[in-house]
């Protein structure tokens, strides 16, 4: 048997590293462009960044498909809209279940993943999609989400965003409530998109590590969306992850400043229901998907990746690149078949392998793991 043994070492030792490890992607947003647009990502696309041809290339196996719902769906009607997302992912998963299969677990990802499939893991990115209701919240686990934002573009009823004036002081007694219900159930918390008070204020409660799934480096380019130092270092105690994210204002301070512009201009949400709501919503993503001129390049989301490890350290820094979510990504990077280069560039900053396993998966699987048990 030893001689066997030492022929497996060898070819596992030969193999990419792609191909030994689980790639995770904490954050991405495909699932709104099959649902609209139904988007066929078992195919190559000339739109997009996402689809499974381009995943399997940039070795990210086991992405987390955000279903977003923007803020302006209110109530019932978040509530219909987050169902139709969850729908669209299902009739993919039932469609090509030799190529793409839910996972609702860290040994889940590792089966599915060594079946040479991708492992989708859910979540819903926006705590307004509750409608304040701790049982919707059940029946979202129940269906399979595995991870929650606490928050989006506005407050909700119950916890303070990065974005919106300031109304509770981070979290209200039933956002405690949230938190602890997810801890419970076995849902991860995460803390994009929330803001300074509501992060802190979730870290005080939670008793299982958070994720940052889509955020940056404030100290870099100075959004609201990003975190601080301070931050960093308070989720590292944690245990929690930060996923950096892609987006051009997220990484170049140049680009920055059109991004706290374009904030700044959001103005009162439409009052649709039904058909109308979600043709504008259609209508708001195309919008926003046009390519607009950044100055943001590959070398930005090293240098990110690189201040969070300093500051967080090596086991709390992972990938949330929100493609699929932005516009305009870095060059070098421009769809999710780059990895690659990412890794590489990478390479050339010192890191070892094993250091690229944890920032590209390892870490991420880790809370994973430890939020739901398996």
């Amino acid at each position: 048997m030893l001689p066997n043994m030492r022929l497996v070492s060898f070819f596992l030792a030969a193999l990419p590293l792609a191909a030994q490890t689980v790639g995770i992607d904490s954050h991405i947003d495909t699932a709104q462009r099959i649902l609209i647009d139904r988007a066929d990502i078992t195919q190559r696309s000339p739109v997009g960044h996402v689809d499974i041809p381009r995943l399997k290339e940039g070795g990210v196996n086991a992405p987390f498909f955000a279903l977003w719902v923007p803020t302006y769906y209110k109530g019932a009607e978040a509530i219909r809209r987050t169902l139709d997302l969850r729908d669209a992912m299902q009739r993919l998963f039932d469609t090509h279940p030799e190529q793409i299969a839910l996972a609702l677990n860290a040994a889940d990802v590792l089966r599915i993943t060594r079946s040479g499939r991708i492992a989708a893991i859910l979540t819903i990115e926006g705590g307004h999609q509750i409608d304040n209701d701790l049982a919707v919240l059940r029946m979202y686990y129940r269906l399979g989400i595995r991870s929650m934002t606490l928050t989006h573009f506005r407050n909700t009823e119950w916890a303070d965003s990065s974005t919106d004036k300031p109304a509770h002081n981070g979290l209200t007694e039933f956002g405690k409530e949230v938190v602890r219900e997810m801890n419970r159930l076995g849902m991860i918390v995460d803390v994009s998109h929330v803001s300074d008070k509501t992060f802190f204020d979730t870290l005080a409660v939670s008793t299982k590590p958070v994720l940052a799934t889509h955020s940056s480096c404030r100290s870099l380019s100075d959004v609201p969306r990003n975190m601080t130092d301070e931050m960093l270092q308070a989720l590292a105690k944690n245990g929690g992850v930060v996923g950096i994210n892609f987006g051009e204002g997220f990484l170049n301070p140049k680009d920055a400043e059109q991004l706290k512009a374009d904030i700044s201009k959001v103005s009162a949400e439409p009052v649709l229901t039904g058909k109308a709501l979600d043709d504008y919503a259609a209508e708001e993503m195309h919008r926003d998907m046009k390519p607009v001129p950044t100055a943001a390049t590959i070398d930005d989301a090293v240098a990110h990746i690189d201040h969070a490890v300093k500051v967080a350290g090596i086991d709390h820094v992972g990938i949330g690149s929100d493609f699929d979510g932005i516009s305009s990504p870095p060059q070098g990077l421009e769809d999710i078949s780059k990895m690659g280069a990412l890794k590489a560039a990478l390479r050339t900053q010192g890191y070892s392998d094993a250091d690229i396993a944890k920032i590209f998966g390892g870490n991420t699987l880790r809370v994973l793991r430890e939020v739901t048990g398996k």
